[in-house]
C-alpha cells in the first residue's frame, strides 16, 4: 500500500549540482539533496551504498525528461527506493483470477493488480478510466510487475513523447481482378523463379553454421554492464521488456555486417502467458504476452537445406531454430509470424532511423541499472 512518502515526478535537479561523469562526484553522489517538481527536495543518504548508483540513475532520467517514482522516508527524506514507471496507454484488462492483468502499448510484459491489495480497486478503476478515453498513464510496478500505483497523465505542452506505437486501421479487402484459374498464374510464376534461382542464390548467400554463431557472438558480445549500462550497450540482461528495440537494433548490426535479417515474433495463446526461466531476473523467471527476435538464413541441417535461425542472446548463447525458440516459451499453442526486419512494432510499423528503438532501450538500460543497483547484478545465485 502506498503511504504519503510516494512521489512521482518528470523534473530533477541535484543541489549541488551533478554532472555524474567523474567517478570519484559519482562516490561522493551520496548526500546531495535532489529536487524534484513541484519544489520538493529529497536527500541520498551517506551511509546508504545505493545512493552513487541512485545518483546516476536519476540524472539519467532528469536528462530523458522521465518520471520516476521515489519512495522517501519521511523523518529523513531519504530515498529508500526507486522505480522507473511505464508511461504508455492501456491496451488491455482481462480478469485472472484473483489479479487483473494489464496489457500497455508500449510494453510486451504482463503488468498484475491484485485484487486482495488494499488499493487494488482504486488501481482497476484509473486503469479503466484511462482505457476508456485513451489516455496516458503513469504506471509504476515492482520487479514481479505488480503494479503499484497508476496516475493519469497529461504531458506538458514541452515534454518530449516518447514513441508509441502506430493506429492501425484494417486493410481492405478486394476481390481479385481475375477469375481462377488466371488468378494463379503469378502465385505459379513467382515458384517457378524459386525453383530457378535457389541452387545458385539461396544457398551460396546463407550463412555457414560457424559464420551465424560469429554474427549470434557479435550481437551477444553488445550486452550491457548491468552497472554502468554505457550506451550503445543492448540490455540482454534486462528480459522483463523490450524485446522489440533489442531486436530491431539487432537487425541494424546486422544489416551493417552484410546480412539480410528479418524477424519472427511469437504470441500467447488465449490464457498462457510465455513464461521462461531465465537467471537474469530476481524472481527467475519472466513473462510475456509475445516476444520478438532476429532470424538468419543458415545452410543445413543437410547438404543443399536451409533453415532460419533464431538470434536471440537474451534466452540462448547459440541460434537456435524456431521449434526450439518456440519451446523454451512454455505455451504449446503459441503462434508464430515471420516478418521483414522492418517492422518494429508489434502489430506493426517501422522505426527507418532507428530513432524509436533509441529511446526505448535507454529506458530499459535504466531499468537493468536500477535493478541492479538495489538487488544486485545478474546473474541471480538464488535462480536455479
Amino acid at each position: 500500500m502506498l503511504g504519503p512518502n510516494a512521489i512521482v515526478s518528470t523534473t530533477i535537479r541535484f543541489e549541488p549540482p551533478f554532472e555524474g561523469a567523474p567517478e570519484e562526484q559519482l562516490r561522493s553522489a551520496a548526500g546531495l539533496s535532489v529536487q524534484l517538481e513541484g519544489e520538493r527536495r529529497v536527500r541520498l543518504d551517506a551511509d546508504d551504498i545505493r545512493s552513487a548508483g541512485f545518483a546516476r540513475v536519476l540524472d539519467q532520467l532528469s536528462k530523458q525528461q522521465m518520471p520516476v517514482y521515489l519512495e522517501v522516508d519521511p523523518e529523513t527524506d531519504f530515498v529508500t527506493r526507486l522505480l522507473i514507471p511505464h508511461v504508455a496507454r492501456v491496451a488491455a484488462i482481462t480478469s485472472g483470477g484473483g489479479t487483473l492483468d494489464v496489457e500497455l502499448d508500449r510494453s510486451h510484459a504482463p503488468h498484475s493488480v491484485w485484487r486482495e491489495d488494499p488499493d487494488g480497486a482504486e488501481l482497476e478503476r484509473r486503469l479503466r478510466e484511462s482505457q476508456a478515453v485513451g489516455g496516458l498513464v503513469i504506471l509504476t510496478e515492482d520487479e514481479a510487475h505488480h503494479v503499484i500505483d497508476v496516475r493519469a497523465f497529461t504531458p506538458p505542452s514541452d515534454w518530449p513523447m516518447p514513441p508509441f506505437p502506430p493506429v492501425l486501421f484494417p486493410e481492405p479487402t478486394f476481390l481479385p481482378r481475375f477469375p481462377w484459374p488466371l488468378s494463379r498464374i503469378p502465385w505459379l510464376l513467382e515458384r517457378l523463379w524459386y525453383l530457378v534461382r535457389w541452387p545458385w542464390w539461396w544457398w551460396f548467400h546463407c550463412l555457414t553454421p560457424a559464420r551465424a554463431q560469429q554474427v549470434f557472438t557479435a550481437m551477444a558480445g553488445t550486452t550491457c554492464n548491468p552497472l554502468t549500462v554505457p550506451p550503445p550497450c543492448i540490455p540482454f540482461l534486462y528480459p522483463d521488456d523490450g524485446c522489440w528495440a533489442r531486436a530491431h537494433e539487432m537487425c541494424r548490426l546486422m544489416i551493417n555486417m552484410g546480412h539480410s535479417p528479418r524477424k519472427v515474433w511469437i504470441d500467447h495463446s488465449n490464457g498462457l502467458w510465455l513464461q521462461v526461466k531465465t537467471k537474469n531476473n530476481p524472481n527467475c523467471y519472466v513473462e510475456w504476452g509475445w516476444h520478438v527476435a532476429p532470424t538468419l538464413h543458415v545452410r543445413g541441417p543437410n547438404f543443399w537445406q536451409t533453415q532460419r535461425m533464431v538470434i536471440d542472446p537474451s534466452l540462448f548463447t547459440t541460434p537456435v531454430s524456431f521449434a526450439t525458440w518456440k519451446g523454451v516459451q512454455g505455451d504449446p499453442a503459441a503462434t508464430l509470424t515471420d516478418t521483414v526486419a522492418d517492422q518494429f512494432w508489434h502489430g506493426g510499423g517501422t522505426d527507418p532511423t532507428y530513432s524509436a528503438s533509441n529511446q526505448i532501450l535507454a529506458q530499459y538500460r535504466l531499468a537493468l541499472q536500477n535493478r541492479s543497483n538495489q538487488f544486485g547484478p545478474p546473474p541471480y545465485a538464488n535462480c536455479p
